[in-house]
């Protein structure tokens, strides 16, 4: 399914990263992933949290840059190979994967990824049965 992702820009800065991640705890935003790209000057931390909404107005308050993304949620067995047979699917429609990050809970993995089509990798994926998650059933891996 397609979710919001929330991404923040960050100076390279010790504790900045603490202070986005305290100022959600603080509200009782849950984060359920997250992924951090760095250059040498600033990072983009991009996640998956339980209040998206109110997530970025909160940091917007608190003067951080950021902005809402949709991306696309897809479960699949936590075994060899299974990523590489979702994202084949997506490829397979000549369809460029700009970025994504997995994580896995017991027996099920979960991919987040952003495509520069997503709502036709969404399309792909939907006609190939593949297990797509939405907010809530994210939320409650």
């Amino acid at each position: 399914m397609i979710i919001k992702q929330l991404s923040v820009f960050l100076e390279n800065k010790t504790g900045r990263l603490t202070e986005v991640l305290a100022a959600l705890g603080a509200e009782k935003i849950n984060v359920k992933a997250l992924t951090v790209a760095d250059t040498s000057d600033f990072g983009i931390l991009r996640m998956i949290v339980s209040d998206p909404e109110r997530a970025l107005h909160l940091l917007r308050e608190k003067g951080f840059s950021a902005n809402l993304t949709e991306v696309i949620t897809i479960a699949t067995p936590c075994e060899a190979g299974s990523f590489a047979k979702a994202l084949a699917l997506i490829s397979e429609k000549n369809i460029s994967i700009e970025y994504l990050y997995g994580f896995s809970i017991g027996q099920k993995a979960a991919i987040v990824l952003r495509a520069e089509d997503v709502q036709n990798a969404l399309e792909a994926l939907r006609n190939s049965k593949m297990d797509l998650l939405n907010a809530e059933e994210l939320n409650n891996l």
